[in-house]
């Protein structure tokens, strides 16, 4: 059944149902996205404060089949959070108004947290009973957590704490239908049946909206350590990670990899960003790790750089002597995507591969892409736990309107290859409205064909984020 427009007529019934200053004039912010691929068309924003609410604008819309595009905290990467132009305009729902922290069970390592409420405020909220809630990545400051688990997000800490589905014991959510499931269980163990969390965790909200969280907190480790040290490949920093892992086991959060060229882009685009060494080298790993009370972590660093040394496999290190050293560090990988948007990427990939795969993947997508022209890769990412941000830039002078044309090819170049080396074509933003042709490309068939007779006993309206993840039919 094709969708019908959210009109004045329709939003001035809905707005009858619901409390005062519900429904609202959409504004610019929720018709952007970080990248600028795409512009949004909606003249209407709803603005819940509860799941009750949620459920009166769900029922509604699927009553006159009005798609509906659930909107977090706008930092979503591949277009799930935009209505482009070309779609029946919808009705834009966010949560940012059901921002409650509902409770902290400190001794359970147990919060309880509403859609809306930001990352960064989590993360607070549990450093001040002493747990840690791991999940970290650079737009903490404003994602928020019904958009984080709508999507699964990754981050740097996943090497350790899982991904977000990982970090979520129970939901809250509303059905197409208006249903309220009160799913916020706090328990380790309910073995009774389909788990309707973990079905509509990363779903994109496809299937219905998330309006809590039971999220998972962590002790916070008795000592942390950081380091940056240089490596002579892509394979000598897979051969560290393994004798890290033989030192330390778990202890290790976080295993990054970053190239010359994210650092040649962050002196020239983000000069404030303090680099370690004076000469960019060609390949560099920052490693953090979070060790037991009675455990030195600087020790254990310095013992893995000397065995490393020996090895072989590094030639120069930096361990942080003080957390505002720690944090320098961090912004130097945590700000390479500032100035890769500074820059202006032709087209940008967020791969995975199984590790051992990753020295002969960065290797065949250098050669990949030079067959295609002349550009400049910008290979980083969480290679601990085999997850790349292997992004391709035009060359100085030129910009990448350059190469539109040259977009298409590149993408399915550097796609094909990570296909045909058992690797995902998306490892942590999702599919969203960018990679419907991906999944479809590369998605198993049986798969494929389960999602969507998901997706239709569900929403048979088809009203839930029309064209994300599957096409809109």
């Amino acid at each position: 059944m094709p969708l019908a427009p959210a009109d004045d007529t329709f939003a001035a019934a809905l707005s009858a149902q619901l409390p005062e200053d519900t429904l609202r004039a959409t504004e610019p912010r929720y018709l952007e996205e970080p990248r600028g691929r795409w512009a949004g068309s909606s003249r209407h924003l709803a603005l819940p404060r509860t799941a009750q609410e949620v459920a009166i604008i769900l029922r509604a819309c699927t009553e006159s089949s009005v798609g509906v595009v659930p909107y977090g905290g706008g930092t979503g990467l591949v277009g799930g959070q935009i209505a482009p132009a070309e779609m029946t305009e919808p009705l834009i729902l966010s949560l940012e108004r059901m921002n409650t922290i509902r409770e902290v069970y400190a001794e359970e390592n147990v919060m309880i947290a509403e859609a809306g409420v930001i990352l960064a405020d989590v993360q607070n909220t549990a450093a001040d009973v002493d747990r840690l809630f791991p999940l970290s990545l650079a737009s903490e400051g404003s994602a928020r957590i019904g958009g984080l688990v709508g999507t699964n997000a990754g981050g740097v800490n996943v090497l350790r704490y899982g991904n977000t589905r990982d970090l979520v014991l129970g939901i809250e959510a509303v059905l197409p239908d208006g249903q309220i499931w009160h799913g916020l269980k706090r328990l380790r163990k309910d073995n009774t049946g389909y788990d309707l969390r973990h079905l509509l965790i990363g779903a994109e909200g496809t299937l219905g909206i998330i309006t809590a969280a039971a999220l998972k907190l962590s002790p916070i480790p008795a000592g942390r350590g950081t380091a940056l040290m240089v490596v002579k490949s892509p394979q000598a920093a897979l051969k560290l990670l393994s004798l890290a892992r033989s030192q330390m086991g778990e202890g290790i959060s976080a295993f990054e990899i970053m190239s010359r060229m994210g650092l040649d882009f962050l002196a020239e685009k983000v000069p404030d960003v303090r680099q370690p060494f004076a000469d960019h080298p060609e390949w560099l790993v920052l490693i953090d790790v979070g060790l037991a009370r009675g455990l030195d972590p600087a020790e254990a660093l310095e013992t893995l750089f000397a065995e490393g040394l020996e090895a072989g496999l590094v030639s120069d290190g930096l361990i942080a002597q003080s957390e505002a050293q720690a944090d320098d560090f961090w912004q130097v990988r945590e700000r390479i995507p500032e100035a890769n948007r500074m820059i202006g990427a032709v087209s940008s990939h967020d791969i995975s591969v199984p590790l051992s795969a990753i020295p002969g993947f960065i290797t065949k997508g250098y050669e990949a892409i030079g067959a295609l022209g002349e550009f400049r890769v910008n290979c980083f990412g969480h290679v601990g736990d085999g997850n790349l941000h292997y992004n391709v830039f035009p060359m100085p002078g030129r910009s990448r309107a350059d190469h539109d044309n040259q977009r298409e090819d590149i993408k399915r170049a550097i796609h094909d290859l990570c296909h045909e080396m058992g690797g995902s074509v998306s490892a942590e933003h999702g599919i969203g409205r960018l990679k419907v042709g991906d999944l479809e490309r590369y998605g198993d068939p049986a798969k494929l064909s389960a999602m969507r007779a998901i997706k239709a006993a569900l929403d048979p309206a088809g009203i839930m984020n029309p064209g994300a993840v599957l096409r809109q039919s």
